[in-house]
């Protein structure tokens, strides 16, 4: 299947253009690598629009990995580049991050700094949580890259806080059911459809914020980090 340049007009139609080429593969080598072609060669396009963004992506994981304390810090914070640089058409028209971005950003990557691990560091990310969504809606900086960017945020790092730091296993489970597992459905759900789903509503994550309160405070009433029960 081709992708036309008007497919590839805005983030969503762009987005589903791909999708339906892996969908109508049905999976098979051929069709996951013209995925994989059409989708590096639409991510390098965007990228190459939007170089104040990819100057900022850089700026900040620079100071990023120069606080990250080991190699596992390194790595997660590259990561973190590399899937920022490749999602920028999520931008659409916008060729900068908006400072709630940035918000989101510092949120993902708590893990892979030192503050990560300290007791305060589940009320901090409920902190800049609180002030990305607050900064997005007062500055009209709404986008789709900030938004599927809170979700990945989100699922990285109270996911990783609760399998390295919460010792009941009841609600580590609780932890994967809440972030891991829907972020596995949707894209199971996207390459069977051929089309971006829609985000999940507010209504919908409330059980997932009060999980996140409890973490952030159980976290906070530990004297050091707990290594998981067995």
């Amino acid at each position: 299947m081709s992708v036309s340049v008007s497919d590839l007009a805005d983030s969503r139609a762009a987005t589903d253009a791909l999708l339906r080429t892996l969908s109508a593969g049905r999976g098979r080598p051929r069709a996951v690598a013209g995925f994989l072609r059409l989708a590096a060669g639409r991510s390098l396009a965007q990228a190459t629009f939007r170089p104040r963004a990819v100057g900022q992506l850089t700026a900040l994981h620079s100071v990023l990995l120069a606080a990250a304390p080991d190699r596992a810090g390194v790595t997660w914070v590259t990561a973190s580049w590399t899937l920022g640089v490749l999602h920028l058409g999520l931008l659409e028209r916008r060729d900068r991050l908006a400072l709630a971005d940035v918000f989101t950003l510092l949120r993902g990557n708590l893990p892979a700094l030192a503050a990560g691990a300290g007791r305060w560091s589940g009320l901090l990310a409920v902190a800049l949580d609180f002030a990305d969504g607050r900064t997005a809606r007062r500055r009209g900086t709404v986008s789709p890259f900030g938004e599927h960017a809170d979700s990945i945020a989100d699922a990285a790092f109270w996911t990783w806080l609760a399998l390295r730091h919460e010792p009941g296993r009841t609600v580590r489970l609780a932890a994967v059911g809440a972030w891991l597992l829907p972020v596995a459905a949707v894209t199971a759900d996207a390459v069977r459809a051929g089309r971006m789903p829609e985000r999940p509503r507010p209504v919908l994550l409330r059980p997932a914020a009060a999980l996140q309160l409890l973490l952030a405070v159980r976290h906070l009433r530990r004297r050091s980090p707990a290594a998981p029960a067995g």
